[in-house]
């Protein structure tokens, strides 16, 4: 019993284990023997042959004696009623027409593949709904090529006979045939023979000049309706003709013909074959393209090229030739090339290798050198330098950058941007470095680092993306521009273009608390007046008390904003333009109402506009355009006795706000217009420079804004733009 188990396991894992089987029609139009259809036979054979599982059942419908398509259909019908198969191949025309008829009769649904077909057209495969079923290969005699052929190895050529006879295939190949002729009748006499007997031809041929060649194209009948095959025809034209003779197929080789661009029969079964075995593993014949050109070959007949003497490798450079004699270089050509050329190579390669390992080790030496030289140079560069692979990761660093972290240069290596940096600042060149790994651009950023000392550095960041030998990214170098005395430089600058005001402002603090004291002074001596007279009263000393704090609260606010003028603003912040003009106008506004001079703010949008940077630097350029608009204004009214104007204008455009302060003081002259904004460039007796220097500095540099200037008529305008919003 157990025997019985194992043997039926056994079987059914074999049965399992065979592919299905599949069934192969190939339908030949033409008779068994005969050489065209032979040949496709076994080329289809020989690639089937691999495959176990493909059944192949060969049928020949001999239609050069039979052409009765019902008597097919009967003999198909009954011979394959109980049959179905996974794929037909019709070789030539008679058997794909016959299939396009009958095939929804005979083998409905059944995937067609042709070869062989002679004048293609796509409208005989769309007849009765089969184009979907049918793809295949097209059989196309080149006619051109090889009369091309025949003129360049006969330039002394004199006549052109060419053999045909009256088939369904002859009369196409004759149509053809007087589109071509024509092209060549003046370099050659072309005689054109389809109406003989074999006899009268054999006489015809044999007189024929020694300038003469033969163009074979078919004979299976002639004048008399006599029939041959083609082995026959054309060993009678070979008996009597001693002149060569091209063909046009391939199976006329070995019978007599030189050769040619011939249409192979062996080719036309490989193409078609290989479609089959696409077919039968599942793909759709509709998705299979048709082959429109021809697989032809330029074939020739060693003996008959020797016989006439014609070097054909002078003509063509690529061909085969058959009935070629056995020489063992040619058999094994590329072996043997190969044997040589190995041999050449090994005794270059040994001879190079002795001269290649002293170079390497040369070139070692020098990188050794190369590199040792690149570590001091780098260590000896004051700008701290890193540099980091595609993940962030620190590869490495010069000295100055260890000594600014106060660490090793080995300890840096496998470290982040966050062991180093604020997590903020860590998270923003994460992001540049994002984005220079994507662009392979460079970039500049600035950087303000608090280290372990509590001191605060400035740095300028200038990283660049760098590539390995292979062309693969390596990863981001950056070397770290220390611009601390910079920031503090001009910070210096403004502080200083803030001092420089100090006597304008101190005026206008003057003028500020000259009402408000005249004011006091008044109120005390009316208590104490009232006082000495006996007439002081609880209501007066209140009244009193609040007007003094309203004057004293006024004037501790003037102090209040002339002292945050003075301080510096540490960081960029959002605030209202409005405020700030506000804050100003509290300080200067009075005294430029007593210089006669009138003073409007425009606010051209509904809503409160505001800047991002530094609040207090940006009430100093501000300041300083103002007090310039009043000096140039009170100057003017003293040589012309008029009052003057300064408008402001506050705008809104679509990356930034925008401030315009328009004075009628004069213009600027052209000359200079361009230098105003140049440090110590001034044109007051006792002027400093700098004051329209630190203005484009605040502006452009701080808070990455815009600052210009011109003139309209007698007026200057004086535009700032400034951002909104973060960067």
């Amino acid at each position: 019993m157990r025997k019985i188990l194992v043997l039926s396991l056994l079987l059914l894992t074999y049965l399992f284990s065979q592919e299905p089987s599949k069934e192969v029609l190939l339908l030949h139009s033409y008779h068994k023997g005969y050489k065209w259809s032979d040949d496709i036979s076994k080329a289809i054979e020989n690639n089937f042959k691999p495959h176990s599982n493909i059944n192949l059942t060969t049928i020949y419908m001999d239609t050069k004696k039979v052409s009765n398509e019902k008597y097919f259909k009967k003999l198909y019908k009954q011979q394959f009623k109980n049959r179905k198969f996974d794929v037909i191949i019709a070789s030539d025309n008679s058997a794909l027409e016959f299939l396009v008829e009958y095939q929804k009769t005979l083998f409905p649904n059944t995937a067609i593949l042709f070869c062989g077909i002679n004048y293609f057209d796509e409208k005989l495969i769309e007849k009765n709904g089969m184009r979907k079923y049918i793809s295949g290969v097209i059989e196309q005699v080149d006619l051109k090529k090889n009369f091309e052929l025949i003129s360049k190895v006969h330039p002394k050529l004199d006549k052109l006979i060419i053999i045909n006879d009256r088939s369904k295939t002859g009369l196409i190949m004759k149509d053809d045939l007087q589109k071509i002729i024509p092209e060549y009748e003046e370099k050659f006499e072309i005689e054109y023979i389809d109406d003989m007997q074999m006899k009268e031809l054999k006489q015809h041929v044999s007189k024929t000049s020694d300038n003469t060649a033969l163009l074979f194209v078919l004979l299976f009948k002639d004048k008399t309706g006599k029939f041959f095959t083609y082995k026959e025809s054309l060993e009678h034209i070979k008996s009597f003709s001693h002149v060569p003779i091209y063909g046009l197929w391939d199976f006329y080789l070995n019978y007599g013909v030189i050769g040619g661009l011939l249409t192979s029969a062996q080719a036309q079964g490989d193409a078609v074959s290989k479609m089959a075995l696409e077919v039968l593993n599942g793909k759709k014949v509709d998705e299979i393209p048709i082959l429109k050109e021809s697989p032809n070959r330029y074939i020739f007949d060693f003996n008959e090229l020797k016989k006439f003497d014609i070097k054909i490798d002078k003509y063509i450079d690529e061909f085969n030739i058959v009935n070629r004699p056995f020489s063992f270089y040619r058999k094994y050509k590329l072996l043997v090339n190969i044997t040589i050329a190995t041999m050449i190579v090994f005794i270059v390669l040994i001879i190079l290798m002795k001269a290649n390992i002293n170079r390497r080790k040369k070139l070692q030496r020098d990188l050794s050198n190369r590199l040792e030289f690149d570590k001091v140079l780098l260590d000896t560069i004051p700008n701290a330098i890193y540099y980091k692979n595609v993940d962030g990761k620190f590869m490495g660093c010069n000295l100055a950058f260890a000594n600014l972290m106060g660490l090793s240069k080995q300890s840096v290596v496998g470290k982040t941007a966050f062991d180093f940096f604020p997590h903020e600042i860590a998270i923003k060149n994460t992001k540049i470095d994002e984005k220079l790994l994507k662009t392979l651009k460079t970039d500049t950023s600035e950087m303000a680092l608090h280290l372990s000392n509590q001191e605060i550095k400035y740095f300028i960041l200038n990283k660049a993306v760098y590539k390995n030998i292979d062309g693969r990214i390596g990863g981001i170098v950056c070397i770290m521009d220390d611009i601390t005395e910079r920031v503090q430089q001009k910070q210096f600058l403004i502080q200083q273009s803030k001092l420089a005001e100090m006597g304008d402002m101190v005026a206008a603090i003057a003028h500020q608390w000259n009402e408000p004291l005249v004011e006091l002074s008044a109120q005390i001596q009316d208590i104490q007046t009232s006082y000495l007279l006996n007439e002081l009263k609880d209501c007066q000393v209140e009244e009193f008390v609040n007007d003094s704090m309203v004057q004293i609260k006024y004037m501790s606010r003037t102090l209040s904003d002339f002292r945050n003028f003075l301080k510096p603003s540490t960081k960029k912040v959002i605030f209202p333009i409005k405020k700030a003009l506000d804050e100003i106008n509290e300080i200067i506004g009075k005294q430029v109402f007593y210089s006669n001079i009138n003073m409007k703010f425009n606010y051209l949008d509904d809503e409160e506009l505001v800047v991002y940077g530094y609040e207090n630097e940006f009430k100093q350029v501000l300041l300083n355009l103002i007090n310039n608009a009043k000096t140039k204004i009170i100057e003017n009214s003293l040589k012309e006795n008029s009052k003057g104007n300064i408008i402001i204008n506050i705008s809104k455009s679509k990356d930034y706000n925008k401030i315009e302060i328009i004075d009628d003081g004069g213009k600027i002259d052209e000359k200079i217009i361009s230098s105003i904004f140049e440090p110590y460039f001034t044109t007051k007796k006792d002027g400093t420079g700098i004051g329209l220097y630190m203005a484009k500095v605040i502006v452009e540099d701080k808070m990455q804004g815009k600052i210009k200037v011109k003139n309209i008529g007698n007026s200057v305008v004086f535009t700032i733009k400034v951002p909104y919003k973060k960067d």
